[in-house]
């Protein structure tokens, strides 16, 4: 199929050469400004659904913040979300790299 196309853009070496730009440019033209918008809402990229212990989206958990009015942050606490670190990330507590030689 390409040695046929190539075989039928007229003009010698350069005009095959400038007629194989223009034919690839416009596919990928067609692809990126039709194709692909008309197939993008048909794909599941964007179908995220994230589900809690009651197996509904968006629903909340008892005891989460937010929920009922416990939410730490108005209370002048500290948002203790159990995800607490370990260690100190206030200072660096690695040694000086060695110097190179």
């Amino acid at each position: 199929m390409y040695a046929w196309i190539w075989r039928k853009l007229p003009f010698g070496t350069p005009g095959k050469l400038i007629g194989s730009l223009l034919i690839v440019t416009s596919l990928l033209a067609l692809l990126w400004y039709v194709v692909f918008p008309w197939a993008e809402p048909l794909l599941p990229f964007d179908d995220v659904q994230v589900t809690q212990e009651g197996g509904v989206p968006g629903d909340p958990v008892d005891g989460e913040p937010g929920v009922d009015g416990d939410d730490p942050n108005l209370d002048g606490e500290s948002p203790g979300d159990g995800h607490d670190l370990p260690y100190d990330t206030d200072r660096n507590n690695t040694p000086p790299p060695s110097p190179t030689r």
